[in-house]
């Protein structure tokens, strides 16, 4: 497995790293069964987030005593200095740690800069002069932010979407980033669920030599896949790029992500899933979506209130009402047998 090193952070590690938010949908026992397996399988970079729910916790449970041999990051989404002074503390304690390897700015709308007002980044400064961080990181969804981000030259890393399915534009940020010296990480590289071909995400990721993916990891099964890389790393070959070109063709353009930053709806939609049905019905063929609660979960778009709260939100700039409607025409072809999941939506 090729080994990475973040930008000017020198952090190196396996080009493989542990996403840490789906630990908080299972038990403590089995999330810190799975990050020691990941340990013990070669993985070296944890990433977390305060807004995880108890993940900080389980993370912090499961590499206590171990903490000199792997890198943890964490993020604030916080608005105020006082807010980040909490949720940095927070984060120590969670972690049963005195310093996080990486800090990031969470979800941020822009570019957070000296003397603009909030104290951010003069609070990430400070906690760096005091050694409760050692570097300093930022998350963005948006590609017009991520880009200003870069040219600002304030920041060691950059978390941000990156799948095979991604833009030119977007890709080009990776070669920015390198120009910059500035570190770059992966999140979201099988495009929240609708990638469901793992060695195709490995090889792609492999093609770039200052990327690190973080794969979101909750079960075993899926963890011991990306282990497996470990002892061999696919390589991009001519059958894997003709099958990325093919999905590429299939799936770039408009289509929900899963993130969730667009919740809570005021019409109650579950906007998560419904925005994105048509995919998940072919990508992912189940009958749970078709169970009665699912009917009943799509059926709210009816009441979409059309109040745009959701478009605000949403990080990819979507037009998320116009989703949300197209979805429903194809799910309820799909219930009255006009159309079946395997068909080309």
């Amino acid at each position: 497995m090729n080994q990475i090193t973040l930008g000017i952070t020198g952090i190196t590690v396996p080009q493989n790293a542990f996403g840490a938010l789906p630990v908080q949908r299972v038990s403590q026992d089995y999330a810190v069964k799975l990050l020691r397996r990941a340990y013990d399988g070669g993985m070296r970079f944890f990433d977390t987030a305060r807004a995880y729910s108890d993940s900080e916790i389980k993370v912090g449970e499961a590499f206590d005593g171990i903490r000199d041999q792997i890198y943890i990051a964490t993020k604030t989404a916080a608005k105020t200095p006082e807010e980040f002074r909490k949720d940095l503390e927070s984060s120590l304690k969670n972690l049963r740690t005195d310093y996080v390897d990486l800090y990031q700015l969470h979800c941020v709308p822009r570019c957070y800069r000296p003397g603009d007002g909030t104290g951010l980044y003069e609070c990430l400064e400070e906690a760096k002069k005091q050694g409760k961080i050692r570097h300093i990181g930022i998350t963005a969804h948006k590609l017009g932010v991520a880009e200003d981000i870069i040219e600002s030259g304030l920041y060691e890393t950059l978390q941000y979407p990156i799948s095979y399915l991604s833009s030119d534009r977007e890709l080009a940020l990776i070669g920015k980033c390198k120009e910059k010296n500035m570190g770059f990480i992966a999140m979201k590289g099988l495009a929240g669920g609708l990638i469901n071909n793992a060695k195709a995400a490995m090889a792609f990721m492999r093609e770039y030599d200052n990327v690190l993916p973080i794969w979101g990891i909750q079960k075993e099964n899926e963890l011991e896949e990306w282990l497996a890389f470990m002892e061999e790393p696919p390589a991009m070959t001519e059958d894997i790029r003709a099958f990325i070109a093919r999905e590429r063709q299939e799936l770039t353009g408009e289509f929900c992500r899963g993130c969730g930053y667009c919740m809570p709806c005021p019409a109650g939609i579950l906007i998560n899933n419904c925005a994105r049905m048509s995919l998940m019905l072919r990508r992912a063929p189940s009958k749970a979506w078709l169970t009665e609660e699912m009917q009943a979960e799509m059926k709210k778009i009816e009441g979409c209130l059309e109040c745009g709260q959701c478009m605000s939100r949403c990080p990819y700039e979507l037009n998320t009402p116009q989703l949300l409607k197209k979805n429903y025409e194809d799910y309820q072809l799909v219930l009255s047998g006009e159309r079946t999941v395997s068909s080309p939506f």
